[in-house]
This record gives structure tokens, C-alpha cells and sequence, in this order.
């Protein structure tokens, strides 16, 4: 889809719309708008998708210390926009960021989109016994 843009950075996000995808999304349902923004302040990096009349179509946003590591999260696309190659813009243009080609241990969690990030080179963890975790119930804010 050539008629759209995607844009970086906290202040050119749309975080009304950013919360309304996420809401809908298996992983946040009912998210709400300050713990969006939270996420987002405390990010090293936010990108989005947009439309050239300025909609935003796209989120996604990851955490990293831009030289070892990045984690890939939030990953959404308007369902009505999906399957015309805009996640696969998206998620080159994070790989492509400047700020993190230092980076060379990327990780994301994905249910059911192993296919889609195994066009970028990412394939199921060879440490998988070795990732540990404390998840908590989400609290409600």
C-alpha cells in the first residue's frame, strides 16, 4: 500500500486511536489510555502508521537499551487495513531504525503470527528453557 506513511516518535502518535487497537487486542483487552501512554513515555522507540488524510492505521513500539537488546511489542494494524502489506512495512522499518542497529538480540512473543516475523528472521527461541518470568494479573487502572 504506497499511499501511507509511517512515522516516529511519542509526539506523532495518535494515543486515542493507539488505545481504541489495543483495547481490541487479545494481550490488553480494555486497556486504557494512561497505561498506553506510560508504555509508550518509557519506550525506546514508538512508531505508527498513518494514512495521507493523517488516520492512523498502525502502532507498534519496543523497548530496548539500543545496543544489545530489543523486544518488539504491541504490534497492531487496523483490522480493516490488514493483509495489504502494511504490518510487513512496520516491522521493517523498526528492524531498519536507526537508533537500534547496534542491536543484535531482537525477541517478541507472538500467538498466532509466527509465520508473518519468520519473513524477518525471527524464529522460536533455542533458549526457550532458559527464559524466565513473574507474571502478574494485569492491574486495573
Amino acid at each position: 500500500m504506497e499511499d501511507i506513511t509511517i512515522r516516529q516518535g511519542f509526539h506523532n502518535m495518535d494515543f486515542s486511536v493507539v488505545t481504541e487497537m489495543l483495547s481490541k487486542s487479545f494481550w490488553c483487552p480494555d486497556i486504557k489510555i494512561a497505561e498506553v501512554i506510560k508504555g509508550a513515555e518509557n519506550s525506546a522507540l514508538v512508531i505508527g502508521v498513518f494514512t495521507m488524510d493523517q488516520k492512523q492505521i498502525g502502532y507498534a513500539r519496543v523497548i530496548s537499551d539500543k545496543t544489545r537488546f530489543a523486544y518488539i511489542l504491541d504490534v497492531y494494524i487496523d483490522e480493516d487495513y490488514r493483509h495489504q502489506g502494511i504490518g510487513q512495512r512496520l516491522i521493517q522499518s523498526i528492524l531498519e531504525c536507526e537508533e537500534l542497529q547496534d542491536v543484535y538480540q531482537w525477541q517478541l512473543i507472538t500467538k498466532d503470527a509466527h509465520t508473518f516475523y519468520r519473513k524477518f528472521g525471527f524464529e522460536p527461541s533455542k533458549r526457550i528453557a532458559d527464559i524466565l518470568e513473574i507474571r502478574k494479573q494485569r492491574p486495573i487502572r
